[in-house]
């Protein structure tokens, strides 16, 4: 449900709402707007129609059912587009258009410091790499752990850019927020919601991937988790589905970008490069996921792709992701958007 308070209703009358939507069993979001407050009341679904009654009560003006079942990731509840602070003055979504960079796996500092001097030169805004690897078969590359934590804060030292890196379980959180700027969340992990419940609890903003399976609402529904345990800062990220198609790693679903920008307010990122699985096909795409409307992009990015650890024929070389940000920014200024 979302109430909706009179303008100029006061802080004592908001106060006395938010306590007897607590009192009734839910949890009250407040969004504090420029004319008026809106609260959400989130909770068990057969008791909603026991919120109607707060449309009596001084300061209401009126009280809303929503009617999908993500509350708070639904632009019902929200309908301006949310930015998600990143670091310092950099954010996404409503208009900043973020570009994430770096290689899969760290390897070792020679190959993560050179790879973010170079795509911030290029005009990437955040590093992205991965220090502990969820990998399809238990003897590949699982990455370098905490070392990988400690080469992703030197390179974050010498460039100044913040840094976006994977967590796989809860165990980690403490550590991973401590070093991270934006916690990733990957396909495999999505609807691990005992993980997602933990994150709603952090400050730090969450970069939600796409499961190879999941369907738009369940998306959605994991965006909850995070939300509905009083974290706001949530990031979607499109990174291609499992259908029959072999010629490409995933399928890319660029539809889910139109799609997500109609049914929530939060930041929306595409992943191309997990999203084909070749590098060939990488600016294509990440130039049709911006023409779509996305937020940003997440692009693997490797000195010497041949030799990477992991997902090499997918990564773009650095002159190769050069190119592409050239080509990338006049579209991103069509779109209406700013790098």
């Amino acid at each position: 449900m979302i109430i909706v308070m009179k303008t100029g209703a006061s802080k004592k009358q908001l106060e006395e709402v938010v306590k007897h939507v607590e009192e009734m069993g839910f949890k009250a979001h407040v969004i504090f707007g420029e004319d008026r407050n809106v609260i959400g009341a989130v909770g068990h679904e057969k008791k909603k129609m026991d919120l109607m009654a707060l449309g009596t009560h001084p300061g209401v003006e009126a009280v809303i059912p929503i009617t999908k079942p993500y509350k708070l990731a639904s632009t019902e509840f929200h309908p301006k587009a949310t930015t998600v602070a990143i670091h310092g003055e950099l954010g996404i979504g409503n208009g900043r258009f973020v570009v994430m960079a770096g290689p899969c796996s760290v390897e070792d500092e020679a190959q993560i410091v050179k790879t973010a001097k170079s795509v911030k030169t290029s005009g990437a805004q955040v590093l992205r790499g991965g220090a502990y690897k969820p990998r399809t078969s238990p003897y590949d590359f699982q990455g370098l752990a905490e070392e990988g934590l400690r080469l992703l804060e030197i390179a974050r030292d010498e460039t100044g850019l913040p840094l976006v890196t994977e967590i796989l379980s809860q165990r980690d959180v403490e550590r991973l927020e401590r070093s991270a700027d934006i916690l990733q969340v990957g396909a495999r992990n999505v609807q691990n919601f005992a993980l997602l419940k933990e994150l709603g609890q952090v400050k730090k903003p969450v970069l939600l991937k796409r499961g190879m399976s999941t369907t738009i609402k369940e998306w959605l529904l994991s965006a909850e988790y995070i939300l509905s345990e009083g974290n706001p800062n949530v990031i979607l990220c499109e990174r291609g589905i499992r259908t029959f198609e072999t010629a490409t790693r995933n399928t890319l679903d660029i539809s889910a970008v139109p799609v997500l920008r109609e049914q929530t307010h939060l930041p929306i990122v595409v992943d191309p490069s997990h999203g084909t699985g070749v590098r060939n096909f990488v600016p294509a795409m990440a130039m049709a996921a911006t023409a779509a409307g996305a937020d940003g992009l997440m692009i693997e990015v490797h000195p010497d792709p041949e030799r990477a650890l992991s997902d090499g024929p997918q990564s773009l070389t650095l002159e190769m992701f050069a190119a592409m940000m050239e080509k990338l920014k006049p579209l991103v200024e069509l779109m209406g958007k700013r790098l």
